[in-house]
């Protein structure tokens, strides 16, 4: 008759033996350590990147207006256009990628009797249709407070990490970036 094996035999004991010895094994930490932390690390990094670009294409577009609304407001610019004040804010902003079908500008009048220079936002491109919105261009006369708002559509950089997944967006690939300056114009002499 064969005698039943105890429940904590040769073969337990060398399994148990296995497991304190793989317990007690540091080699290999580092690489756990770098898997975990990794990742982290580059969301930190990419959304720093992602961040930067975003501040340095807000500041140019608003030094872009800014530029372009002093020409306006001297007076310096003929007969002003939707496309040359375009083209003029492309040209001072030239960190906005494909600029000239990216970038809406609306020149409104601001009513002086309610103070309201229309009811809607910013228009934006909407890059998935093909018809670009439609916008007042109305360059006001002499002793016109006018209202500029500009609207350039970016897509993110990294658009799957960290900031890139925080943005707001226009479209699905799109965020908007947004300047807006408030002028009279000058009497012309």
């Amino acid at each position: 008759m064969s005698a039943a094996r105890p429940p904590h035999g040769p073969r337990h004991s060398g399994l148990r033996h296995a497991l304190r010895r793989f317990a007690r094994d540091e080699a290999g930490t580092a690489t756990i350590e770098f898997v975990i932390l990794f990742p982290i690390f580059m969301v930190v990094f990419l959304s720093t990147l992602e961040g930067g670009f975003l501040q340095v294409r807000q500041v140019m577009l608003d030094r872009a207006t800014d530029l372009s609304v002093r020409e306006l407001r001297l007076g310096l610019e003929a007969s002003p256009t939707h496309e040359k004040l375009r083209n003029r804010i492309c040209e001072y902003a030239t960190v906005i990628p494909d600029c000239q079908n990216s970038l809406v500008v609306e020149l409104t009048r601001v009513s002086k009797d309610d103070w309201t220079a229309g009811t809607s936002g910013v228009r934006c491109v909407d890059k998935e249709e093909d018809v670009a919105p439609v916008t007042d261009f109305i360059p006001g006369g002499q002793h016109d407070m006018m209202l500029l708002r500009v609207c350039a559509v970016v897509r993110p950089i990294f658009p799957t990490t960290g900031l890139g997944l925080a943005l707001q967006r226009q479209t699905e690939d799109y965020y908007a970036l947004v300047a807006r300056a408030a002028f009279v114009n000058e009497p012309r002499s």
